[in-house]
C-alpha cells in the first residue's frame, strides 16, 4: 500500500481529469441531437464505458455541427 501513497499526487488530477471530461462529454451527448456518426445512445454508452479514451474519441470523431 506504501507503493500506491508514492503516486497519489499523480493520480489524483488524472482521475479528476477523467471525471470531467466523461461528465461534459455525457452533457453534450445528451444536449445535442447531431452526431457526424452513430446515434446518442451509442455515444453515451461510449462515453460512459471507455473510460478516458471514450469522451476524446466522442469530442473528435462524434460531435456534429452545431
Amino acid at each position: 500500500m506504501d507503493f500506491l501513497k508514492e503516486y497519489w499526487p499523480f493520480l489524483i488530477p488524472l482521475v479528476l481529469a477523467q471525471f470531467a471530461l466523461a461528465i461534459t462529454a455525457l452533457v453534450h451527448v445528451l444536449r445535442h441531437p447531431n452526431y457526424r456518426f452513430g446515434n446518442k445512445i451509442m455515444w453515451a454508452l461510449i462515453v460512459v464505458f471507455i473510460n478516458l479514451i471514450g469522451p476524446i474519441v466522442y469530442f473528435v470523431f462524434g460531435r456534429g455541427e452545431e
